[in-house]
């Protein structure tokens, strides 16, 4: 049951990368620059722990061989890039929805509500295609599809019927004219 713990924490972690990300673009204090100085971080923060960390533990293993396969390589590299052009494509959402006058609490759920509930639904379907279920396509069972209908609707349910933000404080000279009036 290791796979299903670490999946858990991969859930927890990717579900508060997008509000940590938002609020850290918020907190850059440039609205038109911050989503990207706030991807910069980001990107240190990989090589931090995508890179150091491997490297870490590649060297104190006892069993390392340094030979890696070209075709490994590029596959890893690839996933690499496809990984950091979506959490890229994660703050030009954001970015668009705050633009379009969307708060920044429902850009967050918003966003990250439609790429929790998509992802899943493209790696299901690729992987079906990578790797044909066993008596091809007549074999994939109903409540497989029926699983990747409700991760739609569960991303469509969550996005239309978010709830809103409560409305932000009144600065006290707003609250006193509206008091006196």
């Amino acid at each position: 049951m290791n796979w299903l713990i670490f999946a858990l924490m991969t859930v927890i972690c990717w579900g508060l990368y997008g509000i940590f990300l938002h609020a850290g673009q918020v907190g850059m204090a440039d609205r038109e620059l911050g989503r990207y100085k706030a991807f910069l971080f980001v990107g240190i923060a990989y090589f931090i722990t995508a890179v150091l960390a491997p490297l870490i533990v590649l060297v104190m293993s006892e069993n390392m061989s340094w030979s890696m396969p070209p075709k490994g390589m590029w596959l890893s590299l690839l996933a690499g890039i496809l990984g950091a052009i979506g959490a890229f494509c994660v703050l030009l959402a954001m970015g668009a929805g705050a633009k379009g006058g969307m708060s920044p609490a429902v850009v967050a759920v918003s966003v990250m509500s439609i790429i929790f509930a998509g992802a899943p639904i493209v790696n299901a379907i690729v992987a079906m295609i990578l790797h044909p279920p066993k008596g091809g396509v007549g074999a994939i069972p109903v409540p497989f599809l029926l699983g990747i209908l409700l991760a739609a609707l569960g991303g469509f349910l969550v996005t239309k019927f978010k709830p809103n933000p409560a409305a932000a404080p009144k600065k006290p000279e707003a609250a006193a004219v509206e008091a006196a009036e």
